[in-house]
């Protein structure tokens, strides 16, 4: 279904006057900017406090579209950085876009395919292009992606704190509507925890998310899991390590989600035939982009494989491209694009993020990603500003 209507969108999207020439990026910025958090967030590896982030801006054919890096300060999630995120899009991939013509997305995925890794500088270019693309088309993004809803079901992600207080934070969301409740776990936080939320919240939608913490060793931990009705557990071992997942996952009656270890459309299509896990966790962050990720959508659709998609604490921008991402057939899970509100005082776009009942509707002030920058804002909260000319 979802490679039929993909295709008719396509096929009217060429027939558009418009595009009967190829797109030419004129010029780039980049951007680096500082947001800090309402409330700490920590996971088994990390603490944030603020959210440091890229802000890629392409400009052609009189629009502007707009993405965000999503690589953290420290390799503490994948070993891209900030830094050598910021390195590879300023001397490398915005010098070999601007100036040139492009008929669609998909070239560009193309011409960044021979560089290796560096997966979250090509994606925040990539879907630069995408918002791009479909502003000059007059098209919103999930028209272009060939989307079929106009609002998504969407759960929340509970960073590690006190047993007390994450209690608290769980009967709140709940009352919010959330769909799901995802709880961050780390070796010595968990049973307990799982035994205090299931004994007041014995019927939610619970999930827990290990961020790559347990190792084989921690087997009787893990297999314990299998006794709090988890709709899943997301990446309990390491990140590039699909062999011991395909072990554990034949042992535990609950299904493994996988984040960290998929980062390519092969990575997936070998996670999937071993069975690593029975769930992915789509970033299109982590994928190189709208391309990849719609590719690892189609296969899992293939596979019969529920698929959902994961945030990284994104400002307005990752977090609008993410909702229209999720729009796709296959994201049968809720994902993390909750309410901005619940992360920055003030976000660097103007709309309103934002859930209700456990629904996020689709952006759509405009075309491409249906969000307009809070441009004053984003000046203030820039460090760094680079424009990239042909």
């Amino acid at each position: 279904m979802i490679t039929v209507v993909r295709n008719f969108v396509q096929k009217e999207i060429m027939s558009n006057p418009l595009l009967r020439d190829p797109l030419v990026i004129e010029t780039a910025e980049l951007r680096l900017i500082e947001l800090p958090l309402l409330n700490p967030f920590t996971i088994s590896s990390a603490t944030m406090v603020k959210r440091v982030a890229p802000i890629v801006v392409l400009r052609g054919g009189g629009c502007e579209g707009y993405a965000e890096g999503v690589a953290d300060m420290l390799p503490d999630y994948l070993p891209e950085t900030i830094v050598s995120s910021m390195m590879m899009m300023r001397d490398v991939l915005l010098p070999a876009i601007v100036g040139k013509n492009f008929a669609n997305p998909q070239e560009i995925e193309r011409l960044f395919r021979p560089w290796r890794d560096h997966q979250m500088a090509k994606a925040a270019v990539e879907m630069a292009f995408w918002d791009l693309w479909a502003k000059v088309q007059g098209l919103l993004l999930w028209q272009v992606l060939g989307g079929t809803r106009s609002k998504i079901e969407v759960g929340v992600s509970l960073g590690i704190k006190e047993i007390s207080l994450t209690l608290q934070e769980v009967a709140r969301h709940v009352q919010q509507g959330y769909r799901r409740i995802k709880l961050k776990v780390k070796a010595g936080h968990d049973l307990k925890l799982l035994d205090a939320v299931r004994a007041e919240f014995p019927d939610i939608h619970l999930t827990v998310d290990a961020n790559c913490c347990y190792t084989l060793a921690d087997l009787p931990v893990l297999r314990s899991m299998d006794d709090y009705g988890l709709d899943y557990i997301e990446q309990p071992l390491a990140w590039n390590d699909l062999h011991d997942h395909v072990r554990l996952q034949s042992i535990l009656r609950t299904p493994i989600c996988l984040d960290e270890s998929i980062r390519t459309l092969a990575d997936c299509r070998k996670a999937l035939q071993s069975d690593a896990g029975r769930l992915i966790n789509i970033k299109v962050g982590r994928l190189g982009g709208h391309t990849v990720a719609m590719q690892v959508h189609d296969l899992c659709l293939a596979y019969d494989i529920p698929v959902w998609c994961g945030g990284m604490m994104e400002t307005g921008i990752g977090r609008a491209h993410n909702i229209h991402l999720c729009t796709l057939e296959q994201f049968s899970r809720p994902g993390d694009t909750s309410s901005s509100s619940r992360y920055f005082e003030h976000d660097v776009v103007v709309e309103r993020l934002e859930t209700s009942n456990g629904l996020m509707p689709i952006p759509a002030n405009g075309a491409g990603i249906g969000v307009t920058l809070d441009w004053d804002f984003l000046d203030s909260v820039s460090s760094s500003v680079e424009t990239i000319k042909a």
